[in-house]
């Protein structure tokens, strides 16, 4: 039994030794050829690999315990809080101070409780341990805790409309940035004016301006769009502040843009999300201020100021450099690799064109300003832009 144990070892290519040798077996192993076995072997190795020793040997406990081990969990994230505690925790720390302060005489305790609220949340849209629209939601949300102003009191200003115009039309500008309208506008601008010092920041102002009803947020229409936008152009001209030629030409251009656009964001009720106090102030008073009505006061007096303040600025802080040949090349490099306008900016421009009519001429129909931005919303909702 052992002698055939052993032969069927050498036939699977196996050496002799791990054989199993009772004594009784010696004799027979002893009378084995060597030579025949080496010659067998050689003749069954090209037939049957050999198994290594090591899998040979591998206990069986150790397979099954490997095979039946289970994976390990994965690590757990560290907690992250979602806010600025810090900060979260200078703002309650001041509402709570001026709470715990007695109230001057002739304030009534709500009235002192409600300016601690309102004292914390300002301290909160400054150092904001949270974007300003959730610091506003949870000052609103102290409000009524605190039992100092009931639900409808806290959300009355949402009954009017200019609060929701300056929403809507926050939204509007989010077709423009996402679409690249805004882009094209500048950089077509350029392309046709920046020939000089002169006509490049003309095209940058009068194109801040066009996108200033639809883009309620200088630093989204001023600091997302064009401020980019004139510094490639004053880099590309020669003009880096890093290399001292900042005068050379992008210390007017930046000037320049910078007190434009003051002015285009006080021509148009949503061009500035500060326009709506002044209508609530004059709303108080008995005076009813429109869209149209904004417009129409603005749009002499702001036009005046675009083209004068470039050329004031031209005379008391000059450029060194008049000629700008390389910022329409550069424009319109840049155009081409936006490509032909899109089926996106088409839509986005036609939704823009209907609201300002609307906005313009809506009141001899009897649409107010809020649906008129409403039908361009929904028009950038239907077409998904």
């Amino acid at each position: 039994m052992a002698s055939a144990l052993c032969k069927h070892q050498l036939r699977a290519g196996l050496r002799a030794p791990t054989c199993a040798r009772p004594v009784f077996a010696v004799p027979v192993l002893a009378r084995w050829n060597r030579t025949s076995a080496q010659q067998h072997l050689a003749k069954t190795a090209s037939v049957v690999p050999a198994v290594p020793r090591t899998a040979q040997r591998t206990p069986l406990q150790v397979v099954n315990a490997a095979a039946g081990a289970a994976p390990a969990a994965p690590a757990q994230k560290p907690f992250k809080w979602g806010a600025d505690m810090k900060n979260l925790g200078i703002c309650i720390g001041v509402g709570v101070a001026i709470a715990l302060c007695p109230a001057p005489a002739g304030v009534a305790p709500k009235a002192w409780n409600l300016l601690a609220i309102f004292a914390g949340t300002i301290v909160g849209i400054i150092t904001t341990p949270l974007p300003l629209g959730a610091v506003a939601v949870l000052g609103l949300g102290a409000t009524m805790l605190t039992k100092t102003l009931t639900f409808t009191e806290a959300f009355s200003a949402f009954a009017n409309e200019i609060p929701w115009l300056i929403a809507i039309a926050y939204w509007l500008a989010g077709g423009f940035i996402k679409s690249g309208l805004g882009n094209r506008i500048a950089y077509s601008m350029v392309a046709a004016f920046g020939k000089t010092t002169l006509g490049l920041t003309y095209s940058l102002v009068l194109g801040e301006a066009v996108l200033s009803p639809a883009i309620p947020s200088v630093a989204a229409r001023a600091g997302g769009i064009f401020f980019p936008l004139a510094k490639a152009l004053c880099l590309a001209c020669g003009s880096d502040p890093d290399k001292g030629t900042a005068k050379k030409m992008g210390a007017y251009v930046m000037k320049t843009c910078f007190q434009t656009t003051t002015v285009s964001s006080a021509m148009f009720i949503t061009a500035m999300a500060a326009n709506p106090l002044a209508v609530n102030l004059a709303a108080a008073e008995g005076i009813n201020i429109s869209w149209g009505l904004w417009a129409m006061a603005g749009l002499v007096p702001g036009l005046i100021c675009l083209l004068t303040v470039p050329l004031i600025l031209y005379a008391l802080y000059p450029p060194e450099t008049k000629d700008t040949p390389d910022a329409p090349a550069a424009a319109k490099k840049e155009l081409d690799k936006l490509g032909p306008m899109s089926r996106d900016e088409k839509i986005t421009a036609a939704a823009f064109l209907i609201t300002v009519s609307l906005w313009i001429g809506g009141a001899g129909l009897g649409v107010n300003s809020v649906a008129a931005a409403t039908v361009g919303l929904t028009i950038l909702l239907i077409t998904g832009k």
